[in-house]
């Protein structure tokens, strides 16, 4: 006589016996000669179920993250030591990844042998605030040298002028590198200060 349900294929050692009279279609898995485990033909008796306690996901750490030696408290502002900067020399200190925003206004200068050009840019759109010239048409025709220190306190004197127009009070610059605050560029920089500018 043909069973009416599906066949059920085991493995050699384990022996598999159905009970009719139920309505469950219980079954009787003999997996070893020592433990029986009782269980339906259903599809979520299929699903074993697995007890997972709260100690044992804090203690287990995820395969997916990186293992890192983190102490307990970890500021953001935590200054790296030379082996772990060595490791990730291309992550951004705190201070590059703040400077932009705490100070936003930028001055730039730059001489020439002919003119000096002088400019106030936003960090954070690029966007050029203000910006003086010798090389202008204002400039070129009033001064009788374009570079001197007089041209020099002209530039400053606008640039001051011009940003404050801007209500921009407060600037940053940064010199190049072993560039010195001396000579043409402390004239430019001292009439920006005289005239109302904070450099921070």
């Amino acid at each position: 006589m043909a069973m009416p349900w599906a066949a059920l294929v085991s493995s050699p050692p384990a022996t598999v016996s159905l009970c009719r009279a139920s309505p469950s279609l219980c079954c009787t898995v003999d997996r070893s000669p020592l433990t029986k485990q009782y269980a339906s033909l259903s599809w979520p008796s299929s699903i074993s179920h697995v007890q997972i306690s709260s100690q044992q996901l804090c203690r287990s750490p995820s395969p997916f993250l990186p293992k890192r030696k983190v102490g307990i408290v970890q500021a953001a502002w935590t200054r790296r030591s030379k082996s772990e900067a060595a490791k990730r020399p291309n992550r951004k200190s705190w201070k590059q990844r703040t400077d932009m925003y705490m100070r936003p206004f930028l001055l730039n200068v730059f001489f020439s042998k002919r003119y000096i050009h002088a400019k106030v840019m936003h960090r954070g759109t690029s966007k050029v605030v203000s910006v003086a010239s010798t090389n202008s048409r204002e400039l070129r025709n009033t001064l009788p040298s374009l570079v001197d220190d007089d041209a020099c306190r002209t530039i400053g004197q606008l640039i001051a002028e011009r940003s404050k127009d801007a209500d921009v009070f407060a600037l940053a610059y940064e010199p190049k590198k072993n560039e010195r605050i001396e000579g043409q560029l402390a004239i430019v920089l001292d009439t920006i200060k005289d005239n109302g500018i904070i450099f921070v």
